[in-house]
């Protein structure tokens, strides 16, 4: 495969992973979650978002979050901001990069936005505008980008201009999302091969679910393709409301196990990753649901001098 030398991977788990869990998360975990992905080698951690409480419940603790977190050297932790509002409680934080979020369907963008393309677009402009001017980082995410609940297929065209548009905005890169998993190798290839004309592959990033498992045959594909970053959760947190009972995002730990093990550095540790995961879910009171967390963490136990547990 035609993958390249180094990746960053960007750890999603505090926030995409578990903005949709059951139960409520304390906040002294999720500082310890964060402060323990961010000990493994991972240079971009997601810490939290600051959409309104009502919408997602389980991150109203976003400041004390990040007021509780031990930053470290070297690692970037942004937060999802929705609006303005948003925008000013993530300054007030002291966040130092930010992320807004839009669809490449407009059936998707309306009944989770509640606004049109073009109007999500409008609410981003004065967010990215203003963060920019404040010297932070603005990420944007495209969802949808290889299907939709709501309409099915989207056409290349529509994920291009909504691309477009963000990066004309002032975002520095963005992240396209596969949000209900059903894309596939030569569907990425295919998307891919139709931005990079128009858009250039340096600032774009992947963010695949795992709904079908393809998760990783994805994001790999991706790579080949000339993409250097990719989103995954840790221990394979997360799942979407548009999928029940589907798998969520593709595990940190199997996007790092199979990198690795073909010769493309991620500066992750993964005995340091597997840690973590095994960490958390004592504090879900759940195994993690990936392969290489599963599989690592029954050698370790069994044969902790085989060589393969990790």
């Amino acid at each position: 495969m035609g993958l390249p030398e180094a990746v960053t991977v960007v750890e999603v788990g505090p926030r995409d992973g578990l903005q949709n869990e059951p139960g409520v998360v304390p906040t002294e975990v999720k500082v310890g979650f964060i402060d323990r992905l961010a000990a493994t080698g991972l240079t971009v951690v997601e810490a939290t978002s600051f959409v309104h409480p009502r919408w997602v419940p389980q991150l109203a603790d976003a400041a004390v979050v990040l007021a509780g977190i031990t930053p470290l050297d070297g690692v970037r932790y942004p937060a999802l901001v929705p609006n303005e509002t948003g925008l000013d409680r993530a300054l007030e934080s002291g966040v130092d990069e930010v992320a807004v979020f839009g669809a490449a369907s407009e059936a998707f963008s309306q009944r989770n936005l509640n606004r049109t393309i073009d109007e999500s677009l409008a609410m981003f402009a004065p967010v990215v505008v203003r963060a920019t001017d404040a010297g932070l980082r603005v990420r944007g995410y495209v969802s949808t980008v290889l299907g939709c609940p709501f309409q099915g297929q989207v056409p290349q065209d529509d994920v291009l201009r909504v691309t477009a548009a963000l990066l004309d905005l002032g975002c520095h890169e963005i992240s396209l999302g596969d949000t209900i998993g059903v894309g596939t190798a030569g569907q990425v290839h295919d998307l891919l091969d139709h931005l990079a004309p128009h858009t250039g592959l340096d600032r774009l990033a992947v963010h695949m679910h795992d709904t079908y498992g393809q998760g990783l045959a994805n994001t790999l594909a991706a790579f080949e393709a000339g993409i250097t970053v990719a989103d995954a959760s840790a221990g394979g947190l997360g799942g979407c409301p548009y999928a029940p009972g589907a798998k969520g995002n593709l595990a940190t730990e199997d996007l790092v196990w199979a990198l690795e093990r073909s010769g493309v550095h991620t500066g992750v540790d993964l005995t340091a990753l597997i840690d973590t995961i095994a960490w958390m879910a004592d504090q879900l009171g759940r195994p993690p649901v990936s392969r290489a967390a599963q599989a690592i963490l029954a050698r370790r136990d069994a044969r902790p001098d085989d060589p393969y547990y990790c």
